[in-house]
């Protein structure tokens, strides 16, 4: 019996998936996709509203994307690139508004001014380096600093609620800082790819092998989850964003490029308080320095969250650790992912990031006083019984072979992997995520529909779609300009 063979297979109904769905859908209608969940709806791990900050990252107010060189200079590199990148998010959510394949944009996102908030004298003259620094540049010239505890009230009133008026204190605040429901973003993304021609979508279906075929097309035997029936779908083109199982998946496939790749698991934890009384005082996502030794998903933050059109605060991520590698995984996926390729660079890893490991081990141990008690550094009137401990997702961050040191490196990024033909793509890692999904998917079209994408229709389309595609924003002032007014009105970001 012949093989069904479709254009495009993508594995994983989150940001990614529906991201790439949906661009290549726009370039090409005659595409045939089929998008592969193992859960029975879409949108249930890593792009769940309750399982991420929520945060439209660009650099605004991540302290972490700033650092501070020996020289005690600043870093800028990193701001640059996720600022850019979530501009280009920006770009092609208000080209689907504007075609109506995405809804009204207050049901997947929302203003929220972008604050970095710190205290002590150290760290504000810190932040008023970075705010001099970054304020300098157009792509955040809008950026405003107050050491003022009268200004800051203004800004963050829980935050400087009965604060010690010596203390000092500063911040920087950008207006239109956004907040992203990315599970509604996500499940409104599949929905206009379920209403296109030539797309199917099969949810409750475990991907049990991946098998390249002679001809050159891949092979996947699914599995339902529910009924236990079996079927084999073939691809010209695979891609695997199935969040922490990409890792696992991509070892499935056997391409070379993937042997030496491992994975280290961090789950998140917030607590959250949904009394309208204290939500309402609040409206911000007010991001604090990491603690040393603390991974990057771990920056502090109190965040005015609107998930599914419900407000609420958020404060957190508390980090833990577990073997799974999805919030609904098996606690045998560490060890499943080990290989004679990655068990190395996943050992050598591991001995040079033992104050990680100290760092996890101590946020686990961590009471609802103790939890409680970072939350009163950032809301000094915070009471126990008004917030609650609810399990945010789960992410893997990458290890990967260093050919300098010869040893295996921890990173926390992101990080697409290519077969050498281009005929599969995966996702690797973790921050800064669903937030550069539009940049990390036009990286996947260039390595994998290099020959497409240079031929006169799809770059027309690209830049319809992303007006500064193929362009960089830092070196366009007036591109930026443009384009920055156009997204801010049309996603209501004023």
């Amino acid at each position: 019996m012949s093989t069904k063979i479709v254009d495009v297979m993508l594995v994983g109904a989150g940001a990614m998936s529906a991201t790439l769905g949906n661009l290549l859908k726009h370039l090409d209608p005659s595409l045939t996709i089929t998008m592969i969940e193992k859960l029975d709806a879409v949108a249930m791990e890593s792009s769940d509203g309750m399982n991420n900050a929520g945060t439209g990252h660009a650099a605004y107010c991540e302290l972490n994307y700033t650092p501070e060189k020996e020289d005690g200079t600043l870093d800028l590199s990193k701001a640059f690139d996720i600022n850019g990148a979530f501009e280009r998010s920006l770009q092609f959510w208000s080209y689907l508004v504007k075609k109506g394949a995405l809804p009204e944009p207050r049901q997947f996102i929302n203003p929220v001014p972008h604050l970095s908030f710190v205290w002590g004298e150290k760290n504000v003259e810190f932040l008023r380096k970075r705010y001099e620094a970054m304020g300098a540049i157009h792509l955040f010239s809008d950026m405003e600093y107050s050491e003022d505890h009268a200004v800051l009230k203004e800004w963050m009133p829980l935050v400087m609620q009965n604060r010690d008026p010596n203390q000092p204190v500063a911040a920087t605040r950008v207006s239109y800082g956004s907040d992203v429901d990315f599970g509604s973003l996500t499940r409104n993304l599949v929905k206009n790819l379920e209403q296109s021609e030539g797309f199917n979508l099969l949810l409750s279906h475990r991907v049990e092998t991946i098998r390249r075929q002679p001809e050159g097309h891949w092979t996947l035997k699914l599995r339902h989850e529910h009924t236990g029936e079996s079927q084999i779908i073939g691809t010209r083109f695979l891609f695997l964003g199935a969040g922490g199982a990409a890792l696992p998946l991509l070892h499935k496939s056997g391409i070379p490029e993937a042997e030496k790749y491992g994975g280290f698991p961090v789950s998140g934890q917030w607590l959250v308080c949904d009394d309208p009384n204290i939500v309402e005082q609040h409206r911000a996502k007010v991001y604090g320095k990491a603690a040393i030794g603390a991974p990057p998903m771990s920056v502090p933050h109190l965040d005015t969250r609107i998930i599914n059109g419900k407000p609420a605060l958020l404060f957190g991520p508390f980090a833990g650790f577990t073997t799974k590698f999805l919030k609904n995984g098996s606690v045998l996926d560490l060890p499943k992912s080990v290989n004679k390729g990655n068990l190395l660079p996943m050992l050598s890893a591991g001995i040079d990031n033992l104050a990680l490991t100290k760092y996890l081990m101590t946020e686990v141990m961590q009471s609802h006083e103790d939890r409680m008690n970072s939350l009163r550094e950032f809301y000094p009137d915070a009471k126990s019984d008004q917030w609650k401990l609810a399990v945010a997702g789960q992410r893997v961050q990458i290890i990967k072979h260093d050919p300098k040191t010869k040893r295996g490196k921890l990173e926390f990024g992101t990080e697409v992997v290519t077969s050498a033909d281009g005929s599969l793509a995966a996702l690797l890692g973790a921050s800064p995520g669903a937030s550069t999904a539009v940049k990390a998917m036009i990286e996947v079209l260039s390595r994998c529909f290099k020959e497409r994408l240079e031929t006169e229709e799809w770059d027309a389309k690209m830049k319809e779609m992303i007006p500064s595609f193929g362009k960089t924003l830092r070196d366009e002032p007036e591109l930026l300009r443009k384009v920055r007014a156009y997204t801010l009105e049309t996603l209501q970001l004023r």
